[in-house]
């Protein structure tokens, strides 16, 4: 397997899940302790992966964010360009399962916060020229510098192998639906691969058609579209061929971080030059089994990539 250099952009937090499945944040909870945000997590996913793993966020002052940074290091991902915004603080988000399928979050973020005062300089032109995959998250579009920085950079990759944009669709993190589409749509113009369900491309395209989404992507200049359709599986599209690839059976723990270890997964196959169906299947498999987990499945399922699927796949 090829070992690819990786750059992520955008949030970073403290995670606090609930342990009690189905119980509301009205109840009494305990919770587990983890490091989270999209792009974050997908960092952790292709480092443990052995992909050398670059994050470009920042953290607060505080003890949460040399909690972030040693945590982070710890599992592999370079922490070079994790910068440190003084006088604020580290974002903290709290998840309940409730249901666990689609946990509710609480997301105590400042104004001011950290992961939204990038600046061009915080990237430097050779890393953002070599890397192997450059993964943006949709978040990081959506104020202060780092909106503008995220822009600059996607211009200057211009759509080079792999410039990939997760959705990545908060509406908190959003004054007005139009605004984040004329954010994804101005960035998909940069992008080679663009990631998301049926809801972000609804935001993003105006259809949550899967099979009209894609076309859509493909007609903007997208090399690869991947539409996450839920129970129906997952989109796969190029110009030239299309895979359909069904859902696997599972018992759910938590959704949460699934999508995250799918890019995972994601980075590895087009690092390794996979044909979109093998893609397809093991990010699947990927996201599927850290569904089965609480916090840091995403750490343990690096195994499956070389391994056959030990999934079953669901029946009509």
């Amino acid at each position: 397997m090829m070992q690819g250099s990786v750059v992520t952009v955008g949030r970073v937090s403290v995670d606090l899940y609930a342990r009690e499945a189905g119980a509301s944040f009205r109840d009494q909870q305990t919770f587990s302790k983890s490091v989270g945000g999209s792009p974050t997590n997908v960092a952790v996913a292709a480092a443990r992966l052995g992909h050398r793993a670059t994050l470009v966020t920042k953290v607060g002052d505080d003890e949460l964010g040399g909690y972030v940074v040693e945590r982070l290091r710890s599992w592999g991902v370079d922490t070079s360009s994790i910068g440190v915004s003084h006088g604020n603080l580290t974002p903290v988000v709290l998840a309940a399962l409730d249901p666990p399928e689609e946990p509710k979050l609480i997301f105590h973020r400042q104004p001011d916060v950290p992961d939204t005062s990038l600046l061009p300089t915080d990237l430097s032109k050779e890393r953002l020229g070599q890397c192997d995959v450059f993964w943006m998250s949709g978040c990081a579009l959506s104020r202060g510098s780092t909106a503008e920085s995220s822009l600059y950079w996607l211009k200057q990759r211009n759509r080079s192998s792999h410039t990939v944009l997760d959705l990545d669709y908060r509406p908190s993190f959003w004054a007005s639906i139009n605004d984040a589409r004329r954010a994804a749509q101005a960035a998909i113009d940069w992008c080679s691969v663009v990631v998301g369900n049926r809801t972000e491309c609804a935001m993003a395209l105006g259809t949550d058609d899967p099979e009209r989404a894609a076309d859509m992507l493909i007609e903007r200049g997208v090399s690869l579209a991947i539409v996450k359709m839920g129970a129906a599986g997952v989109l796969l599209a190029t110009k030239h061929e299309r895979a359909i690839i069904k859902p696997l059976r599972i018992t759910l723990v938590c959704g949460l971080g699934s999508g995250d270890a799918f890019g995972g997964a994601l980075i590895h196959g087009l690092v390794n030059g996979w044909d979109i169906r093998t893609i397809g299947e093991h990010a699947n498999a990927a996201g599927a089994y850290v569904a089965t987990q609480l916090t840091c499945g995403i750490l343990r399922w690096a195994f499956m990539l070389d391994q056959p699927i030990p999934l079953q796949p669901m029946t009509p």
